[in-house]
């Protein structure tokens, strides 16, 4: 078995939608990113590529080529599944005080599972008013995948 994890961040923007795991969540704002910003589905590739030995999500995808400019996350996360061999399992956190995520997270934890094709859990908290997450101004996630040899 082999372990990685994955940590991405991204700041509100407003006029872009927010998405997290291949779900669009309602919000009066989204994220700042190249791609569609999904903070999750980064953090989980990241956490594939390390745990496959392959590098970051940013050696692959990166933010200066064109082409991944407004791309699917979710997209890139099956590309890199499908690159990585076994995926025995997934665990994510999302950090955000708001909008909650626990209206959607089976639906969030439904989307990765399809796109991963194994378990995946999903968590959430905030960050009691500390830092950037805590002060509304983003989006935090971390993920560790494991994967079988």
């Amino acid at each position: 078995m082999r372990t990685g994890i994955g940590i991405d961040s991204h700041a509100f923007a407003p006029g872009r939608r927010l998405v997290l795991g291949g779900v669009e969540i309602p919000h009066d704002q989204g994220l700042q990113g190249h791609s569609d910003a999904d903070v999750l589905a980064h953090a989980i590739t990241d956490a594939l590529l390390g745990a496959a030995g392959l590098g970051d999500i940013g050696q692959h995808f990166p933010d200066t080529d064109e082409r991944w400019r407004d791309a699917d996350s979710m997209e890139l996360l099956r590309v890199v599944a499908g690159r990585v061999g076994a995926i025995e399992h997934v665990d994510a956190t999302v950090m955000m005080e708001r909008p909650k995520l626990s209206p959607h997270r089976d639906a969030i934890r439904a989307s990765l599972e399809a796109a991963l094709g194994c378990t995946v859990n999903v968590k959430a908290t905030t960050g009691e008013g500390m830092g950037f997450v805590g002060r509304g101004e983003g989006v935090a996630a971390l993920a560790v995948a494991t994967l079988l040899d």
